[in-house]
């Protein structure tokens, strides 16, 4: 009995019977069993006091005077308030059109008199949890309901809920606020005309249409959409189907104003510009710079083959002065002037490829000839500091997708310091260029000197515009050199070298290493494409 007591405190149980000692039967009955009690000895009492304390269990006499327990029940059952009570008939009257009327009318159940005390106890312990029961759940219900409202009215984008027709069921306060009118005025309102006001226009290409009619998710951006005041505004959106089971009742359609997004997208589109253009000039600004630095060597260059050219024009003439002038010995010696001219040539070519501004867009290119073509022009570098390049690719090297230009102004960069560096050590090793798969996304470009290195609290500062540890240097060449290899989407840096036999913090050789997407393979065997690469 404890348990039943646990069990059932604070429920309420009222007695409803014209007759005293019917209504003395259930008190002794129920009393010991934790309820809260009520007794009304007619119709009129009863309501007065169900409207008042909502009882879960009504045990209800069905033969009254006046109000009988019939219409008890109706007016019960048709009022919000006492509409969830269980309604027990008690009635002498055991045929089965008594009992049909009872439920018919929202009886719960049905107790026969004279009463048996344990089927009254096992009646009303039942109907009472299943409406304690029920009432808890339609309390969490109605929080839970209030819980999303509040949510629903706290986010900033608008949320509209659509039938299946396009008709505006539900509008957020946001989406009001959006749409510069109230919720009220938007519900009602079919949404592909009261926002796009285009009847002349296939409803089925409008957005969010088939996610209304077919269930079909979707999501758009910069999507043009009417206010209520006729003004017109960007929106990016997402649509979902509302299902309930398998029946399909409409769609959510989540929406916010982007126009001050696409501004910024703007201004930052132009200030990426602006930074693109700025890194253009610098870059080129810095090859005009190595290029004077390399003005005396390259005159060097092609004074070279033009003095040839005069002497063998010398050659050249004498024969033709002659009576009887040597044929073969005048064409081997026209030979050699064309020589020398492709030789001059070439070194010019060599200028002007590494002195434009670079193109538009980026190509496939082979790494192996880009440094080679590198090595020859800095020959100039390599007389002049007594040293050597060699260059070494690895047998899986695949082609990259770069700017030829800038990636060879790095490799240059790279390389004339290196070159510095070890003549610097009184060192005659080559510099060490080499070219291998970082993975399978990337190529990696290491330049080994054999210099005195760096020391380790310059590391940090190497790619720090305007640092250097040269006496002369201006600190740009390194930056620059950062800025664009980040621009191909690779990355550069420095690499400590195994610790050596010196003191000071420093150890022989420095390696800088650079890196660069390989180009996307092309469809069907097709050549390799500048694309995505996983960068």
């Amino acid at each position: 009995m404890t348990d039943a007591v646990q069990e059932t405190t604070d429920l309420t149980v009222l007695l409803v019977d014209d007759n005293p000692q019917n209504l003395k039967v259930l008190y002794e009955t129920l009393k010991d069993r934790g309820y809260r009690l009520l007794i009304a000895n007619g119709g009129g009492k009863a309501l007065d006091l169900a409207y008042r304390h909502t009882p879960e269990v009504i045990l209800l006499d069905i033969m009254m005077p006046e109000i009988d327990g019939y219409q008890v029940c109706q007016l019960l059952k048709s009022d919000p308030v006492t509409a969830d009570c269980a309604v027990v008939f008690l009635s002498a009257l055991d045929d089965v059109d008594t009992k049909v009327r009872g439920f018919a009318l929202g009886g719960a159940d049905y107790i026969s008199k004279p009463f048996q005390a344990q089927e009254v106890i096992a009646r009303v312990q039942t109907h009472a949890r299943v409406i304690r029961l029920e009432r808890e759940l339609q309390a969490r219900n109605r929080q839970l309901e209030n819980d999303q409202a509040r949510i629903l009215n706290s986010i900033s984008e608008g949320i509209y809920g659509l039938d299946n027709e396009g008709r505006i069921v539900y509008a957020n306060p946001a989406a009001a606020m959006i749409m510069r009118t109230s919720a009220a005025e938007l519900i009602g309102q079919n949404f592909f005309e009261f926002h796009f006001g285009r009847p002349d226009q296939d409803l089925a290409d409008l957005p969010a249409h088939a996610t209304c009619c077919r269930g079909q998710p979707e999501n758009q951006r910069n999507v043009e959409l009417f206010r209520a005041d006729g003004t017109r505004f960007p929106a990016e959106y997402c649509s979902t189907p509302k299902w309930d089971g398998d029946q399909f009742h409409g769609a959510v359609v989540v929406f916010r104003d982007i126009t001050v997004e696409l501004k910024n997208e703007q201004a930052l589109e132009e200030a990426r510009k602006l930074v693109q253009e700025q890194r253009d000039q610098l870059a080129h600004v810095s090859r005009m710079t190595t290029m004077g630095e390399m003005a005396a060597g390259v005159a060097h260059e092609v004074n070279q083959p033009l003095t040839a050219i005069t002497n063998y024009s010398r050659v050249a003439q004498r024969l033709i002065a002659k009576d009887q002038p040597d044929i073969g010995l005048l064409s081997e010696t026209l030979g050699k002037i064309e020589a020398q001219s492709h030789r001059a040539s070439e070194v010019i070519r060599r200028i002007r490829r590494f002195m434009k501004k670079p193109a538009a867009g980026k190509e496939v290119l082979s790494l192996a000839a880009l440094l080679e073509d590198t090595r020859r022009f800095a020959e100039v570098d390599i007389r002049n500091n007594d040293g050597g390049i060699e260059v070494t690719v690895a047998d899986d090297v695949q082609n990259v997708c770069a700017d030829p230009v800038q990636v060879q102004q790095v490799a240059l960069n790279l390389i004339r310091n290196a070159l510095e560096a070890t003549r610097s050590a009184g060192s005659s090793e080559p510099v060490r260029v080499s070219v291998t798969m970082a993975d399978s996304q990337f190529v990696r470009v290491d330049v080994v000197d054999s210099g005195v290195g760096l020391a380790e609290e310059d590391e940090a500062k190497l790619f720090l515009p305007f640092f250097t540890t040269k006496e002369e240097g201006m600190g740009i060449g390194l930056p620059t050199c950062r800025s664009l290899i980040q621009a191909q989407g690779g990355v550069i840096g420095y690499q400590r070298p195994d610790p050596g036999d010196d003191s000071g913090g420093a150890s022989r050789g420095a390696c800088f290493y650079f890196t660069l997407p390989v180009a996307a393979p092309g469809i069907d065997g097709a050549a390799p494409v500048c694309g995505s690469s996983g960068v």
